[in-house]
């Protein structure tokens, strides 16, 4: 699989959430997410907003699913998203209903692993259900809470390549990495590079962060095709 960027959308309006889609899709982002703050405000609209704003690119929808999987997916589905997000987490029917809506509507399913106690274990039981990507996910709250209590954090890093080679389905590495790291992440094997919070999105507040973000996302989307296919994923 070729590399690819993805921009997690993590805000809460539709028209900042154009106007962040749009600056990244002119500096070479390949898929666009509609992030779960993005969803909770805004729902079906803000990735019908999306769609129909940009016809040709990727939607994931990052509904983070725990029940009623095929019909959040369907919803999805119809608003125009090609990806729904699942987690390891839900019941194994859920799980399964999920991956039911993604062969019967023509969406990619994308499973998570977050607060898995076995991160590995968990990736490779959401490629044995039918996800078409594996999302190694070390949790927001889980990164702050162990900080302010200053106690260190586990990175995606970590067992990145572990995960890599315990699956065959591409692999996205999420939570608490710098964009130095997040642009490595090809390296380990892992093939869609997403940046959001706080990477380009301000955590504290779900808006754009300032500066430069076009010129920034434009280095990092030319430094993450420069890795061309990845092969086996």
């Amino acid at each position: 699989m070729k590399t690819i960027v993805q921009i997690s959308l993590d805000i809460i309006t539709i028209p900042e959430a154009l106007d962040t889609a749009r600056l990244a899709i002119r500096a070479g982002v390949d898929w666009l997410e509609a992030g779960t703050p993005l969803i909770i405000a805004e729902g079906m609209n803000g990735v019908r907003a999306l769609r129909a704003e940009f016809p040709g690119v990727p939607i994931v929808a990052d509904l983070k699913t725990m029940d009623g999987g095929w019909l959040e997916a369907e919803m999805m589905a119809k608003a125009g998203a090609t990806h729904v997000v699942v987690m390891e987490r839900a019941h194994p029917e859920t799980i399964k209903m999920v991956v039911k809506a993604g062969k019967d509507l023509g969406i990619k399913v994308m499973g998570d692993n977050l607060a898995a106690e076995d991160m590995v274990a968990a990736a490779k039981r959401l490629e044995d259900f039918g996800c078409d990507f594996v999302i190694h996910h070390i949790g927001y709250d889980e990164r702050r809470g162990l900080a302010a209590a200053g106690k260190p954090y586990p990175s995606p890093l970590d067992q990145l390549r572990a995960i890599v080679a315990a699956v065959q389905v591409p692999v996205q590495a999420v939570g608490g990495l710098s964009i130095e790291q997040a642009v490595q992440t090809p390296e380990y094997g892992a093939p869609l590079v997403v940046l959001g919070a706080p990477l380009t999105i301000d955590a504290d507040s779900f808006k754009t962060a300032s500066g430069n973000l076009e010129d920034k996302l434009r280095l990092v989307c030319e430094r993450v095709h420069a890795y061309g296919d990845l092969a086996g994923k």
